[in-house]
C-alpha cells in the first residue's frame, strides 16, 4: 500500500477553484454598495446587502480564474520577482554566510552568548525577508561549535530554526508574509508594525530564554540532554567535520551587507504612512525640497515620498539595490543577468501561487459569493465581540496554514475575504494581518510538511519525535502569548 503523500499547494488551491465554482451554484449570489466604487480594494457598506441573480461560473471560468488572478495581482507578482533576483544577487556574494560566520568565529569560547546573539541576528532574517531555506548552510556550520563547547546538536539546531521561524512568526516587513498579505488587504506594509515588533520582541525573549534554559542544563548535565544517548556518535560526527569557521569578511562583502540592510531599512521608512496616520510630513517636505532643486529635481524625475509608498516604488527601490550590488562586485554584465534571473526563478512558484489563489477571489467575486459570505459574516458579528473575532481569526489561519503550507499563498487566499470581514467586526485590517502571519509562523515550527524543519532535523540528527517532544511546552506558550497580545491590540 503506498503511503499517502500530500498535495502541492498549486493542486490544493487548483482544487478549491473547483470547489468554489460549484458553490457558485448553490450559494445565493449578491451584492453591497460601496464606500467608494473605484476604490482598490472595495469596501463594502454595512447594511447595503441584496440580493442579485444567481451567475454559476463553469469550466471556462474556472482556466480563466487564474489568469485573471495574474492580471489583478501583477504589483505583487513584479515586486516578488525583483527581489528574488536582489537576493540571488547577495547570496552570490557569500557576504550573509560570511557575517554571521565572522560572528561565530569571534564568539568561539563564550558560546553561551552566542544564543541570544545569533537568534537575534536569524529572528531579524526572518522578520524582514522571510528567512527560511537560507537557514540550511548554517547547521553544519554552528551544531559542532555548540557539540564542542559542551551543549548537544538540539541546542545549535534550535538557534538558528527557532530564531528564523520565530522571527518569520513575528513578520514585520516580511514580503512574502505580511507584504503580500497586506497588498491584498488593500493596506500599507508599514500599518500594524508596531503590534508586529511587540509581538516579535516578547517571543523572541521567550525564546532565548527557552533555549538558554535547556542549554545550560546540558551543558551542566550531559545527561539532561535529550539526545545523550547519541553523545558520543554526534561528537565523532560533528567535530571530526567542523570546519575550521569562515574567511574574514573582504571590503566588498561589507559593503553588500550595507547595500542589503540599508535597502530593507528604505523599504520600512517608505511603507510607514508618516503624513496619513502620524502627521509627520519631514518626508514630504524633504521630497519637495530636492524636487525643486533646479535641474536635480527634473532629472531625479516623481520620486514618491517616503510613507507614500506601494509595491511599484519598493520594487525600484529593490532594482536600484540590485545595480549598486552589480557595480560594488563587478560582475560581468551576463553573469549579473543571470544571477539576477536564478534568484527571480528561484521566487517564481510563489509568483504562481499567488496568481492562482488570487483566482479563487476572481471565482467568488464573479459568482457573486464573496458579498454573500461577507454578509453572512456580517449577521454573525452583530453578536460577536472584536476580541472573539480576533481570536477565531487566529484559530482559523492556523487551521489553514496545515492545508496551506504556503505564507504567500495562504495570504493570497484568505486576505480578500477576512480583511472585508474584520471591517464588520470593527478590527483592523492590520490585525488581521498580524494574526495570519503568528499563525502560519507558529505552524512552520511544527508541520512535518516543511522541508526546511525536517531537513534540519535531518542535519542535527534528531528524530521529529524528540524535536516534539522538546518542543511542546515552548509551542503552546507562543499560542497562548500570541493569542494574549492580539486580544489586548483590539481592545487598547
Amino acid at each position: 500500500m503506498k503511503k499517502f503523500r500530500m498535495p502541492s499547494a498549486f493542486t490544493i488551491l487548483f482544487l478549491i477553484i473547483i470547489v468554489i465554482a460549484v458553490l457558485t451554484w448553490i450559494v445565493p449570489a449578491g451584492t453591497y454598495q460601496y464606500v467608494d466604487e473605484n476604490a482598490t480594494p472595495l469596501e463594502p457598506v454595512p447594511g447595503t446587502y441584496e440580493a442579485i441573480a444567481q451567475n454559476p461560473q463553469g469550466f471556462w471560468e474556472v482556466l480563466r480564474a487564474p489568469i485573471e488572478g495574474f492580471f489583478n495581482a501583477t504589483d505583487i507578482i513584479v515586486f516578488i520577482l525583483v527581489i528574488g533576483g536582489f537576493l540571488g544577487l547577495v547570496t552570490d556574494t557569500g557576504a550573509i554566510d560570511s557575517g554571521i560566520g565572522s560572528i561565530v568565529t569571534r564568539l568561539s569560547g563564550r558560546e553561551t552568548i552566542m544564543i541570544p546573539i545569533l537568534m537575534c541576528i536569524f529572528a531579524l532574517g526572518g522578520t524582514i525577508f522571510g528567512m527560511s531555506e537560507e537557514t540550511i548552510a548554517f547547521y553544519v556550520l554552528v551544531i559542532p561549535v555548540f557539540i564542542a563547547a559542551g551543549f548537544d546538536s538540539i541546542t545549535g539546531f534550535a538557534v538558528i530554526f527557532l530564531g528564523a521561524g520565530i522571527g518569520c512568526l513575528g513578520s514585520t516587513v516580511n514580503p512574502f508574509a505580511t507584504g503580500i498579505a497586506s497588498g491584498f488587504a488593500g493596506i500599507s506594509i508599514g500599518e500594524g508594525i508596531v503590534l508586529r515588533i511587540i509581538l516579535l520582541v516578547v517571543t523572541l525573549i521567550i525564546g532565548i530564554l527557552f533555549v538558554m534554559s535547556y542549554g545550560k542544563k546540558v551543558k551542566a548535565d550531559p545527561s539532561r540532554s535529550l539526545v545523550y544517548h547519541m553523545k558520543e556518535s554526534n561528537e565523532q560526527h560533528f567535530l571530526s567535520q567542523k570546519t575550521e569557521g569562515s574567511q574574514a569578511m573582504t571590503g566588498k562583502q561589507k559593503a553588500i551587507l550595507w547595500v542589503f540592510a540599508i535597502s530593507f531599512f528604505i523599504m520600512v521608512l517608505g511603507v510607514i504612512p508618516w503624513a496619513d496616520k502620524f502627521g509627520i510630513t519631514i518626508f514630504e517636505d524633504f521630497n519637495k525640497w530636492v524636487l525643486g532643486i533646479p535641474v536635480l529635481g527634473t532629472v531625479l524625475g516623481h520620486i514618491t515620498p517616503l510613507g507614500s509608498w506601494w509595491f511599484g516604488d519598493i520594487t525600484i527601490l529593490f532594482l536600484l539595490s540590485s545595480f549598486i550590488c552589480g557595480l560594488i562586485w563587478r560582475w560581468k554584465e551576463l553573469r549579473f543577468i543571470e544571477l539576477f534571473l536564478n534568484g527571480a526563478k528561484d521566487l517564481l512558484g510563489v509568483a504562481l501561487i499567488i496568481g492562482i489563489t488570487r483566482g479563487i477571489a476572481v471565482v467568488m467575486n464573479d459568482g457573486g459569493m464573496t458579498a454573500t459570505i461577507l454578509h453572512w459574516g456580517e449577521e454573525s458579528l452583530k453578536s460577536m465581540g472584536s476580541v472573539a473575532f480576533v481570536d477565531l481569526s487566529y484559530l482559523f489561519f492556523l487551521l489553514l496554514s496545515f492545508l496551506v503550507p504556503s505564507s504567500s499563498g495562504l495570504a493570497a487566499l484568505a486576505m480578500p475575504i477576512m480583511a472585508p470581514v474584520a471591517d464588520f467586526a470593527s478590527v483592523g485590517r492590520d490585525v488581521i494581518i498580524t494574526a495570519y502571519a503568528s499563525a502560519s509562523g507558529l505552524v512552520n515550527l511544527i508541520t512535518p510538511t516543511s522541508g526546511v524543519l525536517m531537513g534540519a532535523l535531518a542535519i542535527a540528527r534528531v528524530s521529529y519525535g524528540v524535536y516534539l517532544k522538546w518542543v511542546w511546552k515552548f509551542l503552546l506558550i507562543l499560542f497562548l502569548l500570541v493569542l494574549v497580545i492580539l486580544s489586548l491590540a483590539v481592545i487598547l
